[in-house]
């Protein structure tokens, strides 16, 4: 395996709710999960996994979300522009966005990336441009005049298999995923496909699932992978943030 792809993850805010919005039926505290954005460096080119939110989700620390409220937010330097030139990498050189879906906290940084392509499944930006909706498809998030790249399912990036992008129905008709073949295997950056480990420990949907019977078979392609070795990088979950080390090329070995 080619030694110079690598892998950078960020944190481009914060996803704060009830238990039971990610884990239907769980109790307790709210969870305060990430808003998360990869890197993908290849020797042809840049390419960015989700982008983040727009800049009117931003908020001073002191006038941070309560502990119980619903909601979400980003601080100063935590927008995807400022992540990625705190490791001298400028957002202009960036080729390539896939966005997993056009929800808001998903493509909000599009803009933010001036010489990106988008790549989206076909179904998940005509469901997006023909169902806005507040709170979750904005236009001004996803419709910024940058070029689009439909595809329909799978789609290798580069031709050489190292980054595949992967249907992963459910969560939306139109939900995207890739995997990214690392020198020490394989790592599925899954998006909004599965919200945490537990979603899958438990093979419990979320109720924000467009289509439920696309997500369960989602998730048995998600277990299935898991139990091969690939390593899963959840879409807003807490406790494995806490073990990711942000703006370093991902080590399968730590």
């Amino acid at each position: 395996m080619d030694q110079s792809l690598r892998l950078y993850a960020f944190n481009c805010g914060w996803f704060q709710c009830r238990p039971g919005y990610f884990v239907e039926g769980d109790e307790g505290d709210y969870l305060r999960g990430p808003v998360p954005a990869y890197l993908i460096e290849h020797p042809r080119g840049r390419a960015l996994f989700d982008t983040g939110m727009g800049v009117r989700y931003r908020r001073d620390l002191a006038d941070a979300l309560p502990a119980d409220k619903f909601g979400l937010q980003w601080f100063e330097r935590m927008e995807i522009a400022t992540r990625l030139r705190a490791i001298e990498v400028d957002p202009g050189s960036v080729n390539w966005i896939i966005n997993s879906h056009l929800h808001i906290d998903h493509c909000g940084g599009n803009a933010l990336l001036p010489n990106a392509s988008v790549i989206i499944q076909r179904r998940e930006w005509d469901a997006a441009r023909a169902n806005p909706e507040p709170g979750l498809y904005e236009t001004q998030d996803f419709d910024t005049g940058q070029p689009i790249k439909l595809i329909d399912d799978e789609h290798d990036l580069f031709g050489d298999g190292t980054v595949r992008i992967v249907p992963t129905w459910g969560h939306t008709h139109g939900h995207q995923s890739v995997i990214v073949k690392l020198a020490k295997g394989d790592v599925l950056l899954a998006g909004d496909c599965c919200y945490t480990e537990r979603n899958l420990d438990v093979m419990v949907l979320p109720r924000a699932t467009a289509d439920v019977e696309q997500g369960l078979l989602t998730f048995e392609r998600l277990a299935k992978a898991r139990a091969g070795g690939t390593t899963i990088l959840y879409g807003h979950d807490g406790k494995q943030w806490a073990h990711v080390h942000e703006g370093v090329p991902f080590d399968l070995g730590n």
